[in-house]
């Protein structure tokens, strides 16, 4: 479902890197920090452009030399930050409402918070959360657009060891749930081979 090779120059070194996924894949970007995965999510997501090589999703093709690349709002897809980049000035219950489409935003956004346990948090503010809160909360947010692919950089490293335990629950659960592929960036290995079906490890911009 997903084609991707990424080409990009960085101060320090060149990304060179080839990614395919077919649906229900989770794929691990593993390796250091510093290595240039989260700049692999960035250029799928559409937040940074490679300076060649293509990116296609199912029968849409994203970014390629030859034409002009699809800006990151008509991607549709979801992407789950490091700080998870919550709207500090909206509850649990506005910030998953904030990517939907359609109609019926209230009753969606409930049902994606009983999903994740934290519809009792449906009034609370990011800053009322706990770290294992926000994590949920931001994956049922990029979950609400109904995105074809979903992106997660280092969803569980500000998690504590239950935190961790239960998001890492939540992430195969949604594998098991959606059938859409999942690309997640990490640097701990334990972690890596509870989620994946696929492992990439990258070094230096280059899959080792």
């Amino acid at each position: 479902m997903l084609d991707a090779h990424l080409v990009k120059n960085l101060p320090d070194f060149k990304i060179d890197v080839n990614i395919k996924s077919a649906k229900g894949e989770v794929i691990v970007l593993f390796g250091s920090s510093g290595s240039g995965k989260t700049t692999c999510l960035d250029m799928i997501a559409g937040l940074v452009h490679p300076d060649s090589g293509h990116i296609r999703m199912g029968e849409n093709t994203y970014f390629s030399s030859n034409q002009k690349p699809f800006p990151a709002e008509k991607r549709n897809v979801g992407y789950v930050m490091q700080d998870y980049a919550l709207f500090p000035h909206m509850t649990a219950d506005r910030n998953v409402q904030y990517g939907m489409k359609s109609v019926g935003k209230s009753e969606k956004s409930l049902a994606l918070l009983d999903q994740f346990g934290i519809r009792h948090l449906r009034n609370a503010y990011p800053h009322e959360m706990s770290g294992g809160e926000k994590q949920r909360t931001a994956i049922a947010r990029a979950l609400a657009a109904e995105p074809n692919l979903l992106l997660l950089d280092e969803p569980l490293s500000a998690l504590d060891d239950k935190a961790r335990h239960d998001a890492l629950t939540v992430i195969t659960d949604i594998q098991r749930d959606l059938d859409i592929p999942i690309i997640m960036v990490t640097h701990n290995w334990t972690e890596a081979e509870k989620v994946a079906t696929s492992i990439y490890k990258i070094e230096k911009g280059r899959l080792i």
